[in-house]
């Protein structure tokens, strides 16, 4: 489903230092598959979620998704290909003036979703993801864990084929953070491919699911075994 070939992303500093984020990276993700890339800050992973976003320019190398090469396309081929992957970042990127339910419906207008599907999806995700009782609470009157689960449905109501989650637990307590670990994995039961960038050690052992490590840009390791290991 995604393939990275030999995949280099070298930035250039303002005194025209280049520093290479990613160098040589090839991997494969299979549909449905559950893939934890971990790393320390700084070791490629946001610059691969960019990348396979097409938010990024590769340097050399190329990145396909379902056969399409990412890197090739056109620019509205890419906003389709966007609609086939959510995205969850670590500091939620909510709209603070708008409720739980406009939070999301907000999405689905601007893909153009109609009104009927709108009413009759969004009561749905948030009772996946817990949020049916907060609807219209604002961002504000929520916790960080319930944020969270409004990023996440924000990220699921267009039924994408991929969640990419970018430290998702990055600003959360041990039990909220299990409890966002636990979402992916009941969205993942139902089929998602889901892509996890996080540094916590404590939530890959415990997911016991396909690893890729990164360091300083280099794939270090492609473990099928779940563990966490440097």
């Amino acid at each position: 489903m995604i393939k990275f070939k030999n995949v280099t992303k070298i930035y250039c500093s303002v005194n025209s230092e280049q520093i290479t984020a990613l160098e040589n990276v090839s991997f494969d993700i299979q549909p449905k598959e559950f893939v934890s890339i971990v790393g320390k800050s700084g070791a490629g992973k946001t610059t691969l979620i960019k990348l396979l976003m097409g938010e990024e320019k590769l340097t050399s190398g190329e990145i396909f998704f379902d056969g399409i090469n990412v890197s090739k396309i056109k620019p509205k081929e890419l906003q389709e290909l966007r609609r086939r992957i959510g995205v969850v970042f670590q500091d939620y990127k909510l709209l603070p003036t708008k409720t739980v339910y406009e939070n999301v419906s907000y999405v689905m207008q601007v893909i153009g979703t109609s009104d009927i599907d709108i009413k009759r999806d969004i009561p749905q995700v948030l009772e996946m993801v817990g949020l049916d009782q907060r609807a219209f609470n604002f961002p504000c009157e929520l916790s960080g864990g319930e944020q969270q689960r409004l990023a996440i449905a924000r990220a699921l109501i267009h039924r994408p084929e991929v969640i990419i989650a970018d430290e998702p637990t990055g600003n959360l307590d041990v039990y909220n953070t299990f409890e966002i670990v636990n979402l992916l994995k009941k969205i993942h039961n139902f089929g998602t491919t889901i892509i996890l960038a996080t540094h916590d050690k404590t939530i890959v052992d415990s997911l016991k699911k396909r690893v890729i490590a990164l360091n300083e840009g280099k794939l270090i390791r492609d473990d099928h075994n779940g563990n966490f290991i440097f």
